[in-house]
């Protein structure tokens, strides 16, 4: 039997699943979550989709030996290798950052996306909007990680990527769950243009899914425990700066995985 008591699993290559665990907490905030950020492989996007795709199974299995009632893929990557089969193989609802930002696009003219390079390249959101714009930009997940989206030279890194980004272009997809840190420096070489993350529609998702699956939790206190592969106090330190409060962190060693 399904418990709603059960805490919520969600899980990133590093940090930028932050915004989507934020973003739930808001919309969820009787849930109790376990957060894992896999610090000690990240980035994800420069590897191959078979490589990124054994990891997501790997901490799926260990979130759901953890007794949670639901898993959220809060990586884009993870999501464009290992959705749908997650989803169709688990015992428990799974939810990706694809699809969920992908419907919110559908009501723009010219849309771009920016992402990881495995990502852009899987062509998984073309699955669930017209994408007349992609660029990879491998370097904007590394800035984010080493604390520097504020940074003079992430608004040179944008305006390098971004050069050759349409003129007429009315949204752009952040397809990767670190870029939202960026939003100041993007908007910045993309005045006027709407920066669509994943982080508040996936939370919307993943709300509707659980009440009506009746596992919306009765007596959850909000509890977030961080679990993360690499150095807890760096994780700790980065976290706390991009305004994530972390009381419980412990780490798991890749051999528990």
């Amino acid at each position: 039997m399904k418990d709603p008591r059960r805490p919520i699993g969600v899980f990133d290559s590093g940090v930028g699943g932050l915004t989507v665990l934020s973003a739930l907490r808001r919309a969820l905030p009787q849930e109790d979550f376990f957060y894992f950020g896999d610090t000690a492989r990240v980035p994800y996007g420069s590897k191959p989709l078979s490589m990124v795709r054994r990891f997501a199974w790997e901490i799926a299995g260990f979130l759901l030996r953890q007794g949670v009632k639901a898993i959220v893929v809060a990586c884009n990557t993870a999501s464009s290798a290992a959705l749908p089969d997650l989803a169709e193989d688990l015992s428990v609802p799974v939810f990706g950052v694809l699809e969920p930002v992908a419907k919110a696009a559908r009501g723009y003219g010219k849309v771009g996306l920016i992402g990881t390079q495995a990502t852009v390249e899987s062509r998984a959101y073309e699955r669930y909007v017209e994408v007349s714009w992609a660029k990879a930009c491998p370097l904007f997940v590394p800035l984010v990680e080493e604390g520097l989206w504020d940074d003079p030279v992430a608004l040179l890194v944008a305006r390098h990527y971004l050069e050759d980004a349409p003129q007429d272009l009315e949204a752009l997809i952040l397809g990767c769950t670190h870029y939202p840190f960026l939003k100041g420096t993007l908007a910045r070489v993309l005045p006027g243009v709407r920066l669509l993350d994943s982080a508040e529609a996936t939370a919307e998702e993943v709300a509707r899914t659980l009440r009506r699956e009746g596992l919306l939790n009765p007596e959850g206190q909000g509890r977030v425990v961080h679990l993360v592969t690499g150095d807890p106090e760096s994780y700790r330190n980065l976290a706390e700066r991009l305004g994530v409060k972390v009381e419980e962190l412990k780490q798991v060693s890749l051999e528990e995985l």
